[in-house]
């Protein structure tokens, strides 16, 4: 189910799945929490990643391509029940309103998860940095210390971030999500908390064949990214990946068939 972000804020809508994989999973996968999606909305500023495989063979095209490091940022909060629409909108926009007050942000999403979840996460904000001293510089600012606490946390019971670097390719609209394929469509976030003896060439082999996946369904897919979770403070997740779907139907095609299914 999707609901429609308040307006006009400029907002998201998120959908968050159950979990894909028992805890028992063939992978190691001790967790997989969350597949979130963004409905965009024509304020956003961006959304799009590329993955490169760590197989040769599903390389090759991708080699070809120049590539840069990013920083993605993920936060999921948890709001209180009775939350109104002011109050909604009021820390949305605050939350928006960060890029404008600090450099390094160049990219931004925020709205509502539509679906349930086990953690019961209402709210989720995406963004994209040039390098990890800016992400680093974003959580100590002074403007943004200030809307958590005046503006965010006063509706909230809890939040949590998942930093990963990834690479994307070496050109403007891939970097800031721009252009006229970033206007529409689903983003899909998962966060995985891979077991520690998973560690090592079973989690390359699984994140390897999670890139050949996305690679392989580019009618599907616009970009995608994943990487190794960064933040100190956050120890429940190893890892974070997001695919960005041209559109809703463009999604389900791609977990309905048989090859993400066999993943």
């Amino acid at each position: 189910m999707l609901i429609q972000a308040p307006t006009p804020s400029p907002t998201s809508t998120f959908l968050i799945h159950q979990p894909l994989f028992p805890r028992s999973a063939s992978l190691n996968v001790s967790r997989v929490n969350g597949v979130m999606n963004t409905w965009s909305s024509r304020r956003e500023l961006s959304r799009r990643m590329v993955v490169s495989a760590a197989d040769d063979q599903s390389n090759s095209t991708a080699n070809s391509e120049r590539k840069r490091k990013v920083v993605e940022h993920i936060c999921l909060l948890k709001t209180k029940e009775n939350l109104t629409d002011e109050e909604e909108k009021d820390m949305l926009d605050y939350l928006y309103t960060t890029q404008y007050q600090m450099r390094g942000i160049v990219a931004i999403s925020l709205g509502r998860i539509s679906e349930e979840n086990l953690e019961n996460y209402t709210h989720a904000v995406y963004m994209r940095f040039q390098i990890k001293e800016d992400l680093a510089k974003f959580y100590e600012n002074p403007f943004y210390l200030g809307v958590l606490k005046k503006h965010v946390m006063p509706y909230c019971h809890g939040l949590i971030n998942v930093d990963y670097e990834a690479e994307v390719e070496d050109d403007i609209l891939p970097i800031f999500r721009k252009g006229e394929e970033f206007n529409y469509g689903v983003e899909f976030v998962l966060l995985i908390s891979f077991v520690d003896d998973a560690f090592g060439v079973p989690v390359q082999h699984a994140l390897a064949s999670l890139a050949r996946l996305t690679h392989g369904f580019p009618s599907l897919i616009v970009q995608s990214t994943q990487g190794l979770n960064c933040n100190p403070g956050n120890k429940e997740f190893t890892h974070g990946v997001v695919i960005r779907f041209r559109s809703l139907e463009a999604f389900e095609i791609f977990v309905g068939s048989s090859e993400y299914k066999e993943f």
